[in-house]
């Protein structure tokens, strides 16, 4: 088991990852002194561990479509009807969207209660239950509603993963993969749990320098701004992971065209988005027409891009360069359309999950 610790100036918290943590809820829960605790799971009850004290159940789902204020809505209802108090706490057990969903809610009940993260999935293992961000979409885009809520505790449980469908494994290694140009070594010969750990290792030290996203912490946005884009013009047809690694190889081409890094590096975006079985093209144009922003197309995805949280004016990506990756404003509109039209297209279902990580698949199996 490994255990990484997490130390901000006003909260600290480990990120405890290997076979069987999620046995330690109890012990968390005791520490916390917590009275009660509402279980939010899009898993199984057998699932579940025992909190060691009064529980609440409520059952969630998973993806993308359950992740709105309303959900956040129904959440506190239940924790008031269940009486939860400010004293007690509320644990997260599911992929991202659960993760997300319930840390806001636990940003906003009674102003605040305590949250643990137990992540069942590669992609909240490796990002969504490390760092305090809690966001729910909205029509207009992702994650635009949201607050900082550090977690009390997370308990990475790599057992979960043995449960995962390939394609949800791939969708884990998006967030894997953009990590090799944000400052990791490379994990691509790693069994998961180094590969998580050591992400986790990353994201960890880039949270204790700037927890409220004011300079470092935007480099984790790494292949986001198109990835976000890409999420809402497919219908969330793809997933997260697959479509911030389309993000990450069109960030190395945009880098490139920018003058930031030189070919090499451009093309080692591609080889390592490709080595874990990830889609490095776009979806085949669909709706391009002027003023339509759900559709594939060139003018779509720009039109999208600018709804980036991260955008003050202009269009803003984080991008590789000579000192490493930073966030870059203000980049010229007519370069971005150049970049996503020279990127090479392929029809959407040729993208979804259609192949399972090379790194992973002898250590999921065996799990």
């Amino acid at each position: 088991m490994a255990s990484i610790p997490l130390r901000l100036r006003d909260h600290a918290y480990d990120i405890h990852i290997g076979p069987g943590v999620r046995r330690s809820l109890a012990e968390v829960v005791g520490r916390l002194g917590a009275g009660r605790a509402v279980v939010v799971s899009a898993r199984p009850p057998e699932w579940v561990p025992d909190t060691g004290v009064e529980t609440l159940l409520l059952p969630a789902r998973d993806g993308e479509r359950a992740k709105t204020l309303g959900t956040v809505e129904r959440l506190c209802g239940e924790f008031v009807r269940f009486g939860l108090t400010r004293s007690d706490v509320v644990v997260s057990c599911g992929g991202g969207t659960t993760t997300d969903v319930v840390g806001l809610a636990a940003a906003l009940y009674h102003r605040g209660v305590a949250v643990v993260h137990l992540p069942t999935s590669l992609l909240a293992q490796v990002d969504a239950s490390v760092g305090g961000k809690t966001a729910v979409n909205l029509p207009e885009g992702k994650n635009l509603v949201g607050a900082y809520w550090q977690p009390s505790a997370v308990l990475c449980d790599t057992d979960y993963l043995s449960t995962l469908p390939p394609r949800e494994m791939l969708n884990g290694y998006g967030e894997i993969a953009r990590c090799h140009f944000i400052g990791a070594p490379d994990l691509r010969a790693l069994p998961p749990a180094e590969q998580i750990a050591a992400s986790v290792a990353l994201k960890a030290r880039i949270v204790e320098a700037d927890e409220r996203d004011t300079g470092l912490r935007h480099i984790l946005n790494y292949g986001h701004t198109l990835g976000h884009a890409l999420e809402k013009a497919t219908g969330f047809a793809l997933r997260h992971g697959e479509a911030v690694a389309v993000g990450t190889v069109f960030a190395g081409r945009l880098a490139g065209a920018l003058g930031r890094i030189d070919e090499a590096r451009v093309a080692e975006h591609r080889d390592v988005v490709r080595s874990y079985g990830l889609p490095a093209a776009l979806p085949a144009e669909t709706g391009n027409e002027t003023g339509n922003e759900t559709g594939t197309g060139t003018g779509a995805l720009v039109r999208l891009m600018r709804h980036d949280k991260k955008a003050v004016s202009g269009l803003t990506f984080v991008l590789d360069g000579p000192k490493g990756a930073e966030l870059v404003e203000d980049v010229p509109p007519e370069v971005v359309t150049r970049v996503l039209d020279e990127m090479p297209r392929a029809p959407l279902a040729d993208l979804v999950g259609a192949a399972a990580p090379v790194a992973a698949t002898s250590d999921t199996a065996r799990s």
